[in-house]
Formats: structure tokens, sequence, C-alpha cells
């Protein structure tokens, strides 16, 4: 990239450069380095957890269409996707990243966030999700009907990908907000009888939330020991 001083640059130098420094400091440079790998960082957070949350939903339909379960209905899906995708990811993105000092972010090559580690993060969240999902379908299937073990794998799946967002964000206390309220729209959607049966699912009693809370608890437990 051509980068040209605005004032001290010959007139060719500011037609030919891709970038003008309009107050002559090339510490400006600097900042503005800062400033693009901040906003990778936090985009690059949000990616991982989109992308794996994703891949771990194709992993747990396909999972349980293989032993004979319905996995989630396509309304259920759409309620993971809006709880998920929507409100808690905009703000893992656009938040600053906690604990990376301008030096830090100066040293950073390519490698630390694309690459071999974007594609471990992916897979690590791909595997929790689905793995959540699937032992708390079986749990519930084990105890309750297939439309119990459906509700059961939809909360323990919205669960942990909060909960990967929330670990994701460094429990920034913004993400946190959002991650909590994205379970309790669940919380409602599940335990109000028209709306639980219009989203094809039924309200759960102690041991239904236990399960899903608690697989879900152990896959982000999981992912979090992984990647520290």
């Amino acid at each position: 990239m051509g980068i040209a001083l605005g004032s001290r640059a010959a007139p060719a130098a500011r037609e030919a450069a891709d970038v003008v420094v309009a107050d002559d400091r090339i510490e400006t440079v600097v900042s503005a380095v800062v400033e693009g790998r901040i906003l990778w960082s936090s985009v690059r957070d949000a990616l991982a957890v989109l992308l794996g949350g994703n891949l771990g939903e194709v992993g747990f339909t396909l999972g349980s269409g293989l032993v004979g379960g319905t996995g989630l209905t396509p309304r259920q899906l759409l309620l993971v996707n809006m709880l998920t995708d929507v409100v808690p990811a905009l703000v893992l993105a656009s938040r600053p990243p906690a604990g990376s000092s301008p030096q830090a972010l100066l040293a950073e090559g390519p490698e630390a966030s694309l690459g071999d580690a974007l594609r471990r993060d992916i897979k690590i969240r791909a595997a929790t999700t689905a793995g959540s999902a699937g032992t708390a379908w079986l749990l519930a299937r084990l105890t309750g009907t297939p439309a119990r073990a459906s509700t059961v794998a939809l909360v323990s799946m919205v669960s942990a990908q909060l909960g990967q967002t929330l670990v994701a964000g460094r429990f920034d206390p913004k993400v946190a907000a959002a991650c909590f309220a994205s379970l309790a729209v669940l919380a409602a959607a599940v335990q109000t009888p028209g709306l639980s049966r219009l989203m094809g699912s039924r309200p759960l009693g102690p041991v239904g939330w236990s399960i899903a809370l608690g697989t879900a608890a152990a896959s982000t437990g999981i992912a979090w020991s992984i990647e520290r």
C-alpha cells in the first residue's frame, strides 16, 4: 500500500498513493493499523461463533436423523438463528476486544486471527454445539417423548451458543446483557403454552431445563478450557 503525507508529499506522490495522511503524522498510520486490527479481532470472534454454531446445528440435525430422531423443526431452527445470530453476534462484533494492548495488536500477524487459528475455533464451537444438543436430546429421549426431547435439544443448543458468545466476548457486560436477554426470550418462547406450540415445542419441567442447561454449561466449559 502506498502512503503519502498530505502537505509534505509531492503532488505526484499524493496522486499515486493509496492513502494520504491528512495530518502529516506518520503515527496516524500506526493508529489506523491498530484500529483496523481491533475491528477485525471483534468481527473474527463473531464469525467464529456464527460459523461454528451453524455447523453445529447442521451436525446435530444430520446426527439425530441418522439415529431415527426428528432433530429440530424448521421453526425451532429459525428461533435458534434469531436468538444467537442477531443481537448477541452484533454486540460481539461491535465491542472492542478486551485484554489486547496496542503493542500486542501491532505484533499480531495474520495467523493469529486467520488460517489455522480461525478454523480451530470454528471446529471447537461446531463440535461443542452439536455435542451439547445431541447429548441433551439423547438424555431427554430416554426420559420423555420426542417432542420433549426436541425442545430440550433446542434449549441446549441455544444456551451452548450463547455461552460460547459470552466466552468469546471475555464476559464483556454488553455481550453478557445480550446473551441473557436472548436466554430470557428463549425461556418465554418455550414456557408460554400457545407460543411454545407455535414454535413446535412444549413447556419443560425442572428435569428438562436441568438437562438442557447442564449440557450447555458443560460444552461451554469444554470450549473455554480448550481455548485457554
